[in-house]
């Protein structure tokens, strides 16, 4: 299985590299007033994934941090109620009352 991840990761790898050489043009990118940066396309493409990506990849991890540390200290607080002191006996229920029979009524 190892090696079908590897062969995965460097196919990927070798067709981003093929798009990258098959398309490294200069493309103008306008900032602002008149000022205007010359960018390799595929470096924009790069930047501009990496723009969308590392946010959501921050909040992932922050997100999942936050519910560990919250399930980390339920755990806490569970064990502490597991390790305190039972709660006293409560008293034996009583023997059942019988219900009254009415009168006239056949056994």
């Amino acid at each position: 299985m190892q090696f079908l991840k590897t062969l995965f990761w460097a196919l990927l790898v070798g067709v981003i590299v093929a798009f990258a050489l098959n398309n490294m043009t200069m493309v103008p990118l306008k900032l602002w007033g008149s000022l205007y940066a010359d960018v390799n396309l595929p470096l924009l493409l790069l930047v501009t994934f990496l723009a969308g990506f590392l946010p959501t990849f921050v909040a992932l991890h922050l997100t999942r941090w936050r519910l560990r540390q919250r399930i980390a200290a339920t755990d806490r607080t569970l064990a502490d109620l597991h390790r305190a002191d039972p709660p006293a006996s409560l008293p034996a229920d009583p023997a059942p009352v019988a219900a009254p029979v009415a009168p006239g009524a056949a056994s």
